[in-house]
């Protein structure tokens, strides 16, 4: 069984013995975004930590692939939890609506560690994702993935997810063809 915990200091060391194993809670920056943490773990551990937890969008700005910032969205990540760190998963949105900008590519996105993959977890984890999801108001969440990513796209439909459309992804991210998902809340 697994449950969404909030990053705390005494889950930290799970969290960081899976970033030195290799993972990436970023799908898109992968190593770049693994390498950015362990070093902002090294340098302050707490407001590591705090930086996860943004609900007002205050935090330093997000680095998009291309090596862009834009400013942070409020939002905030939970830790996919079996006893230790399975993986990764994080809530953004606007204050006030549902939209996003062009360059945020859902509301939704989540990671869970390789060793860990096959068992359900992210499927249970977006999951408890969506009543959290809910509890700040939102009428839905739009989640997107690769037409290739057949496992994220199962997560999405188990959770009441259909597909509302084709589209090419921000030029940030190289324009690559993705599919938008939508859960209704």
């Amino acid at each position: 069984m697994i449950e969404l915990v909030k990053p705390a200091l005494e889950h930290l060391p799970s969290y960081k013995a899976a970033l030195e194993r290799g993972w990436s809670p970023d799908n898109v920056r992968l190593l770049d975004a693994t390498r950015e943490q362990l070093a902002a773990i090294e340098k302050d551990p707490a407001t590591f930590l705090g930086d996860l937890d943004d609900s007002d969008g205050k935090g330093l700005p997000i680095t998009l692939p291309d090596g862009s910032t834009v400013p942070r969205l409020p939002g905030f990540r939970r830790w996919i939890w079996d006893g230790e760190v399975a993986g990764s998963i994080g809530l953004r949105r606007q204050h006030g609506t549902a939209a996003l900008p062009s360059h945020v590519l859902g509301h939704i996105g989540y990671a869970v560690v390789p060793w860990k993959r096959g068992r359900g977890y992210a499927t249970e984890a977006l999951r408890l994702m969506l009543v959290e999801a809910r509890a700040v108001g939102l009428p839905f969440v739009e989640i997107t993935c690769k037409p290739h990513n057949v496992p994220s796209q199962k997560v999405v439909l188990a959770n009441g997810g259909r597909l509302v459309g084709r589209f090419f992804e921000d030029a940030a991210y190289g324009g690559a063809e993705s599919l938008r998902y939508r859960i209704d809340l």
